[in-house]
């Protein structure tokens, strides 16, 4: 039996702990904004998508990761979204350091 991702499962935590920001147009509101600390984008987003949320992202300095495909983050956050946006800070850095393991 694989061993649960920690990210994954601190991804769900921050969901239930309402500070998720989730959809596409919602993460770039958010970051245009500056109400996200990290965003987080399924890495088989379509190209278009993907190409706005990093410009965007990377215009704000906001840290990106898209390791995790769109299937692994919907069943971690129990929502079927390519993007998303976390909004406090903790987690943000806590997140940061678990995919950089």
């Amino acid at each position: 039996m694989e061993k649960p991702n920690a990210f994954l499962q601190l991804l769900g935590l921050v969901r239930r702990a309402s500070k998720l920001e989730s959809g596409e147009e919602f993460v770039l509101k958010a970051i245009r904004n500056n109400s996200v600390q990290l965003v987080i984008i399924a890495s088989d987003t379509g190209q278009a998508s993907a190409k706005k949320i990093r410009d965007k992202a990377s215009y704000y300095h906001i840290p990106l990761i898209d390791r995790y495909t769109k299937s692994d983050l919907s069943q971690a956050t129990g929502m079927s979204r390519t993007a998303y946006g976390v909004k406090d800070p903790g987690f943000a850095r806590k997140l940061s350091t678990l995919v950089n393991e």
